[in-house]
């Protein structure tokens, strides 16, 4: 289906329903992957174009010890840099599977990216109302972003990958 057929399927304005969606990453830290979400996330659709935005400061982790480390310009620089964008160029739909392109802006470095998924709806919800849901993920270089923080390893090599796992989950209610 193309971006214009995409379009038409999703005419209008759709609200966003923070409480059924969720912004993540992960990244392979020596031996493991390391994972994070943001706590506030919103985001817009309307005419089949998606845009969307994180507040830094809202970065939770399992250690509570390294959200100081992640808000320090090493990484995010919440300071400075309090959200983190995305806007998208171009969405197709193609039966349930979505592919979005558009600029993801960290730290005030925007880069273009494409990120696969799926597509939910729109359907019926329990009280008459009109629901969609999407699913993106995608991989980054983190270091694009100015995210430059790494430790050398005792037998070489680095503790912390460039590629960074971003994914996506967002519903909407029909406006």
């Amino acid at each position: 289906m193309s971006t214009q057929v995409a379009q038409d399927r999703f005419a209008g304005t759709w609200n966003f329903a923070e409480v059924h969606s969720s912004a993540e990453f992960s990244v392979k830290y020596l031996v493991a992957s390391f994972r994070g979400l943001f706590n506030e996330l919103d985001a817009k659709f309307e005419d089949g174009k998606l845009s969307g935005s994180v507040k830094v400061d809202s970065v939770s982790v399992k250690d509570e010890n390294l959200i100081g480390h992640l808000l320090a310009p090493d990484f995010f620089d919440a300071e400075a840099h309090p959200v983190i964008t995305f806007e998208s160029d171009s969405l197709e739909i193609d039966g349930d599977t979505a592919v979005i392109a558009g600029k993801l802006t960290v730290k005030g470095k925007t880069n273009p990216i494409h990120a696969t998924g799926e597509v939910a709806g729109p359907t019926a919800g329990a009280m008459g109302e009109t629901r969609l849901g999407f699913s993106f993920e995608t991989k980054i270089d983190r270091t694009a972003y100015g995210l430059d923080w790494n430790a050398d390893l005792p037998a070489g090599g680095k503790a912390l990958s460039n590629d960074v796992k971003l994914t996506v989950e967002l519903e909407f209610i029909k406006g």
